[in-house]
C-alpha cells in the first residue's frame, strides 16, 4: 500500500502507538509506558512544547540535515536564480544542478525542501488541533494557536511558491490506513485563502514580547508577511493596507544605521528584524547560516568559497561608495594565525560576508555562529511599500520616492531622482532589492512573481544557466512523493 511521505515522520509513531493499544488490549495489560496524544496534551507546559516544536522545524531538521531557513531554502532561491551559482568546491551533483537550471523532479534538494516544509506544517497543525482543548490561561492558550498559524501560513507560502497548487493538510493524521493518507493537490486560490485567514488571526498577536519570548511571532510579523502574499497576489490595495500598519500602528520598526547590524549575534531581534529563524551558539540547533559564507577553514588553499555571486556582475551591481557591498561580499579576511590581511584572488572572489559571526573567536569556528536568520524585515517592508505605491498610481508618488529613498539613505548613495515612469522605477526598486536581500531568499521569489519572461531573462545572463526555461517558474514536485501518493500530479516540464 502506498502512503504520502510527506507525513512518514509522524506514521511511525502513530504505527507504534496504535500498535500498541491493540497488543494491550489482546494482553490485557495497561499500557503505562505510552504517551498518547490524549494523554499528553494537558498542560500550559505541553501547549507551549508544542508550539516550540513547531518553530524548531525552521531552523533544524529532524534527521540531522541543513535546516530549512539558513540553508536549504536558500539552494532553491538563491542558487536557482541569477544571483548565484554552486560552489566550485561543491561535488553534490543535486546541488550544483540547482545551479545550472539542469535540476530534475528527483533532486534530492527539492525534495528535502518539501519535506522539511510539510514536516514544520505538521507540527503546527498537533498544536493548533491540541493546544485549544487544554485547561489553561487563556490569553496563553489563544496567543499559542495564533502563532502556530502563523508559523503554518509562512510555510504554505513558501510551499505554494515554490510548487504551485499543494496538498492542503490541516489536521495531524488520526489514522493510520494508508488510501486515507493520499491527498491530492488543491487549488492555488483554496491554499491562499487559508494562508490569509491564518495570518489574519495571527496579527491578533503581542506587538512585542521580553525575556525569553523575543523572537517569537508578532502581530506586526503576521501584517508584514500577509503584505507579501497580497503583493504576490498582485492585490496591490490590500498589500497596501496591511504595509500601512506595519508603518504606522506603533510597532517601532525602523531600519539599523548601520547595515552590518543586520546580520550579527549582538545585534538580532532588534528593530529592523520583524521575523527571524533563531539561531544561538552551541544550543544543539544544526546552525547552518555559516554555510551562506566563506568558510575560513584554509588561509592557503583560498578554494572553499561555499556560494558565491553568480558572476562579477553581481559584485558589480554596487557603486564604489554604497556600504552594503563590504558587508555582503568580501575579498580579504584577517587571518589570526598569522597577524595578517589574506587577499582572496583566484577567479572566484568575492566572496559572500553577510552571515559570518564576527563575535566569534577564532573566526574559523563557524560552526557555533549564534546568528539568526532574517525571514522578515522593515528594509523588506519599505520596498515593497514604494512597489505598491508605484503599481497602484500608474506612476510613482512622492511617498514611493520616499521609502526607496529612506532605505538608500544609509548606504551613501544618492537619492533616486524624481520623474521615473512606472516601468522605469518597478526596474529600480526590484534593482534595489536585489542589492539589499542578496542571500536571504527573496531573489527567485521577485523573479517569479514579476512573471511574463523575467526568471527566464535573467537566468540567461548567466552563462551556466543558459538551460532555463519556463518550467523553473515552478520547482518539480518531487518525484519521490508522486511515486507513494497517485493523486499528485507533475508539474509542466518535468
Amino acid at each position: 500500500m502506498k502512503k504520502i511521505s510527506t507525513i512518514k515522520f509522524i506514521i511511525p509513531l502513530i504505527a507504534v502507538l496504535v500498535a500498541g493499544t491493540y497488543s494491550c488490549k489482546k494482553l490485557n495489560e495497561n499500557p503505562s509506558a505510552v504517551i498518547v496524544s490524549s494523554q499528553f496534551y494537558k498542560t500550559a507546559s505541553d501547549a507551549t512544547s508544542a508550539v516550540s516544536a513547531a518553530y524548531s522545524t525552521l531552523n533544524s531538521d529532524p534527521a540531522g540535515d541543513f535546516p530549512l531557513y539558513g540553508r536549504q531554502l536558500n539552494l532553491l532561491v538563491e542558487n536557482g536564480s541569477d544571483n548565484q551559482v554552486y560552489s566550485p568546491s561543491n561535488t553534490n551533483p543535486d546541488v550544483r544542478a540547482l545551479g545550472t537550471a539542469t535540476y530534475i523532479s528527483s533532486n534530492s534538494r527539492v525534495q528535502k525542501v518539501w519535506q522539511q516544509l510539510y514536516y514544520g506544517i505538521n507540527r503546527a497543525n498537533i498544536a493548533i488541533d491540541n493546544i485549544p482543548g487544554i485547561q489553561m490561561d487563556t490569553t496563553l492558550r489563544a496567543r499559542l494557536v495564533r502563532e502556530s498559524r502563523f508559523i503554518r501560513a509562512l510555510l504554505y507560502f513558501d510551499l505554494i511558491r515554490l510548487y504551485g497548487a499543494v496538498p492542503l493538510i490541516l489536521h495531524n493524521p488520526t489514522t493510520i490506513d494508508p488510501s486515507k493518507l493520499l491527498v491530492g493537490r488543491t487549488s492555488t486560490d483554496s491554499v491562499y485563502t487559508q494562508i490569509i485567514s491564518d495570518l489574519t488571526e495571527a496579527t491578533n498577536l503581542p506587538k512585542s514580547y521580553s525575556g525569553a519570548d523575543i523572537g517569537r511571532a508578532t502581530g506586526g510579523a503576521a501584517h508584514t508577511l500577509l503584505a507579501k502574499v497580497y503583493l504576490t497576489q498582485q492585490d496591490w490595495n490590500n498589500a497596501l493596507t496591511q504595509l500601512n500598519i506595519v508603518i504606522n500602528g506603533g510597532y517601532g520598526y525602523a531600519l539599523f544605521q548601520n547595515y552590518y547590524d543586520v546580520f550579527q549575534k549582538a545585534t538580532k531581534n532588534g528593530k529592523e528584524h520583524i521575523f527571524s529563524a533563531q539561531f544561538e551558539t552551541n544550543l544543539g540547533a544544526v546552525n547552518s547560516t555559516q554555510y551562506l559564507s566563506q568558510s575560513f577553514t584554509s588561509f592557503n588553499t583560498n578554494t572553499f568559497p561555499i556560494d558565491i555571486p553568480a558572476d562579477s556582475s553581481v559584485y558589480k551591481l554596487y557603486s564604489a561608495t554604497d556600504t552594503r557591498r563590504a558587508v555582503t561580499f568580501y575579498s580579504t579576511v584577517f587571518n589570526a594565525a598569522t597577524g595578517q590581511n589574506v587577499v582572496f584572488s583566484n577567479a572566484y572572489t568575492p566572496y559572500l560576508n553577510k552571515f559570518v559571526d564576527y563575535s566569534l573567536t577564532p573566526l574559523s569556528i563557524q560552526v557555533q555562529s549564534g546568528v539568526n536568520f532574517p525571514v522578515l524585515r522593515y528594509a523588506d517592508v519599505l520596498l515593497e511599500y514604494a512597489e505598491v505605491q508605484n503599481e497602484l498610481s500608474g506612476a510613482p508618488p512622492a511617498d514611493a520616492y520616499a521609502a526607496i529613498n529612506q532605505v538608500r539613505a544609509r548606504y551613501n548613495v544618492p537619492k533616486l531622482t524624481t520623474g521615473l515612469n512606472q516601468s522605469d522605477f518597478r526596474d529600480s526598486v526590484f534593482l534595489e532589492r536585489r542589492k539589499e536581500f542578496i542571500q536571504e531568499g527573496h531573489r527567485w521569489f521577485d523573479l517569479v512573481r514579476r512573471g511574463g519572461t523575467s526568471l527566464v531573462d535573467a537566468l540567461h545572463k548567466v552563462p551556466a544557466k543558459s538551460a532555463a526555461s519556463a518550467k523553473n517558474t515552478l520547482f518539480p514536485i518531487p518525484l519521490v512523493e508522486i511515486q507513494l501518493n497517485s493523486k499528485l500530479t507533475q508539474n509542466p516540464g518535468y
